[in-house]
């Protein structure tokens, strides 16, 4: 089965199962007033719940390459354990060493706002303190590769006209949708499945088998979308001259082998975007480098100008702060900020003086934050906590909440803690793999 057949198989699939769940057959059972109350998940339970965050799969080595590697690998086996357990021991020596100064730093300047609390945007000029590159996405229907939104949208243009020749009719409805503004998608889309739905209905009658090409509304609404000639080449249509006027004409000998007109109606309904998914970006942080908080400019729903204005109005507000302002008022003023943002860069600091970073939607949910955490730890096993610096421990309650929310957009910092493990003990444990400990920025 192709690529493209697949993607229509697993959305048809999808549609059932959620046809399924509202008919009630895939509702949960009932739960009596008088019956015994059930006990709340334990924090164990509640990691397992989730599925793991998994990282995106390297490309496969070739046996020769495998072969090579393997006898490498077996001449200085132990030269590199050495350099390993040398450099991992740098690294916590290093932390540790940062997270003593950083101790110092608070304790001469108490009461100090934590740096990670504010945020900037790059469109100033400043690049070097940037706190991630960019944001970056993955699209498994296409590749493993990663890449930013820009660069896959013409990946996905590219795969989508080399599927075209092996799967017209059903590749060119995701063409349709993914090479075209959304207004001029779906209006095309709409008229489509009217000349089909017609067609289907009406095979026999004459004025429904041909479709005059200078007509405004095929002019207008058709013609010019991409993707849409391919559909109706896919449904039978082809171009003639009657009466020396460009027509399409349908005859059913020309429908695209093994698709009929009811299947493409289906797959003009069901079409859609192509799906990106976030990648996190994993960095492993020492305390200094956590220090970097300027976000770059696609962390912003704003175009940079208006960023700039937008830093300027909040100058201004600054210096109205001295009115006074209703509770009303400063809320409206905070969901207003919160809303120029479309990403959120969270990091978790460990106990040894480490840090994690990933990237995650404004909208993703604090489950999420968990699931990421947990695909870090060497133990996935571990029972851990994570503590908000503004708000305290997020319990059960909370993994439904967003990162919206909960407030911790554009940039959040949380604790982490290991639940079973004295706290002395905590800040000499390694908690992460050691492929992402290969991962600690240098400086």
């Amino acid at each position: 089965m192709s690529k493209i057949k697949k993607f229509f198989s697993r959305k048809k699939e999808e549609a059932a199962a959620f046809k399924l769940k509202l008919t009630g057959s895939g509702m949960g059972t009932g739960h009596k007033l008088n019956s015994p109350k059930q006990e709340a998940p334990s924090s164990s339970s509640r990691q397992k719940k989730y599925e793991a965050y998994v990282p995106p799969k390297r490309n496969e080595i070739s046996n020769e390459a495998r072969a090579a590697a393997s006898a490498a690998l077996a001449r200085i086996d132990k030269k590199t354990s050495r350099e390993f357990n040398t450099s991992l021991s740098a690294v916590k020596a290093q932390a540790k060493r940062e997270l003593e100064a950083e101790r110092r730093q608070k304790e001469e300047a108490e009461g100090t706002a934590s740096s990670i609390s504010t945020s900037t945007s790059a469109s100033g000029g400043d690049t070097r303190n940037l706190a991630c590159e960019g944001v970056f996405f993955r699209c498994p229907l296409i590749s493993e590769e990663i890449l930013p939104k820009s660069a896959w949208k013409a990946r996905i243009k590219e795969f989508l006209y080399q599927q075209l020749e092996s799967d017209r009719g059903l590749t060119a409805c995701l063409i349709i949708h993914n090479c075209n503004v959304k207004e001029k998608a779906d209006e095309c889309i709409a008229t489509l499945i009217r000349y089909l739905e017609n067609l289907i209905k009406n095979p026999e009658e004459e004025k429904f088998c041909k479709i005059r090409m200078s007509n405004k509304i095929f002019s207008e609404k058709v013609r010019y979308v991409e993707g849409a000639m391919d559909v109706l080449q896919a449904a039978g249509f082809t171009e003639v001259q009657i009466d020396d006027e460009p027509f399409l004409l349908w005859t059913k000998e020309q429908t695209e082998k093994d698709l009929d007109l009811p299947t493409l109606v289906e797959a003009l309904k069901n079409s859609e975007t192509i799906p990106l998914e976030l990648d996190r970006n994993i960095k492993v942080l020492l305390p200094s480098q956590a220090r970097r908080v300027v976000l770059p400019d696609e962390f912003y729903r704003l175009a940079p100008e208006e960023i700039k204005k937008e830093q300027q109005l909040r100058t201004e507000a600054i210096a109205q702060s001295q009115m006074l302002r209703t509770k009303a008022m400063r809320e409206r003023e905070e969901q207003r900020n919160l809303r120029m943002y479309r990403y959120a860069l969270v990091r978790v600091k460990f106990p040894n003086g480490l840090f994690i970073q990933g990237t995650f939607n404004v909208y993703e949910k604090i489950a999420d934050v968990f699931e990421f955490v947990q695909s870090c730890l060497a133990d996935e096993s571990l029972d851990f906590s994570l503590v908000a610096t503004s708000d305290g421990k997020l319990g059960e309650e909370d993994l439904e909440k967003t990162l919206f929310d909960y407030k911790l957009i554009p940039n959040s910092l949380l604790l982490f803690s290991a639940n079973d493990v004295p706290a002395p003990a905590q800040a000499d444990m390694n908690y992460l793999k050691e492929d992402l400990l290969m991962l600690v920025q240098a400086m």
